[in-house]
């Protein structure tokens, strides 16, 4: 996936994992909702000002948009990603995760 559109679809999955709509994230952020949709689909690239605009609009540092990685079709690396991942955690981490991962899976 190509930059632009990966950096799109992680505004899009904050927004959505913030339970907002679209319009509302854009009418916080002083932005047009079809430009939102535009920048999520990878279409646009914003400007630094919207960028910052977005993020306080999501009660988000700016550098969450970044933090980012392109999908991994492979499930035996996607599996090794998640092991180095929960390998360093204690056990109340690890049944926070688990209890996450159930909460995800199961709902």
């Amino acid at each position: 996936m190509e930059s632009q559109a990966l950096f799109g679809s992680r505004i899009r999955s904050i927004r959505e994992a913030a339970k907002l709509s679209r319009e509302s994230v854009a009418e916080r952020a002083g932005i047009n909702a079809n430009y939102l949709g535009e920048i999520e689909r990878g279409e646009k690239w914003p400007s630094i000002e919207v960028i910052e605009r977005l993020a306080g609009a999501l009660s988000i540092s700016p550098s969450a948009f970044l933090e980012c990685e392109a999908e991994e079709p492979d499930p035996n690396l996607l599996l090794a990603k998640l092991h180095k991942l929960l390998a360093s955690r204690n056990v109340e981490q690890l049944q926070h995760a688990l209890r996450v991962l159930k909460a995800l899976f199961l709902a």
